[in-house]
């Protein structure tokens, strides 16, 4: 299956995992992505993750479908761009409610290194 219409699709929980240049890693809940263009992309708050994303571009995107057992996806993803407070975030939110007015969003932008199911699957990386 495609991975937008998965995505579009099945219900569940995504967790982001970034790392800073030194390597302290961060896990914090997170939407589905978006998919624009040919590139996969997360809105975010100026917090750990986008800060971690600054030193170190590397991400995990690790996403559990709801229902019995463990399935799911991993996207293993590198930022390549990311735009400000832009128009178009503010179309893309899923929630249109904000509870921090004024505060900046970030549209960050990920190219697709490898995928993986949620549970095991090839090592190559």
């Amino acid at each position: 299956m495609e991975l937008k219409k998965y995505f579009e699709t099945t219900p569940g929980t995504g967790v982001l995992s970034t790392a800073d240049d030194n390597g302290h890693v961060d896990a914090a809940i997170y939407s589905r992505p978006h998919f624009l263009e040919d590139k996969i992309a997360f809105i975010m708050r100026d917090r750990l993750s986008h800060k971690n994303l600054g030193s170190n571009p590397h991400a995990v995107y690790l996403f559990i479908e709801d229902g019995e057992g463990y399935k799911g996806k991993r996207l293993y993803m590198t930022m390549v761009n990311e735009e400000k407070n832009s128009e178009r975030i503010h179309t893309l939110k899923r929630r249109k409610s904000d509870s921090n007015p004024g505060e900046n969003l970030f549209l960050v932008f990920f190219e697709l290194n490898h995928e993986r199911p949620l549970i095991g699957g090839d090592v190559k990386i």
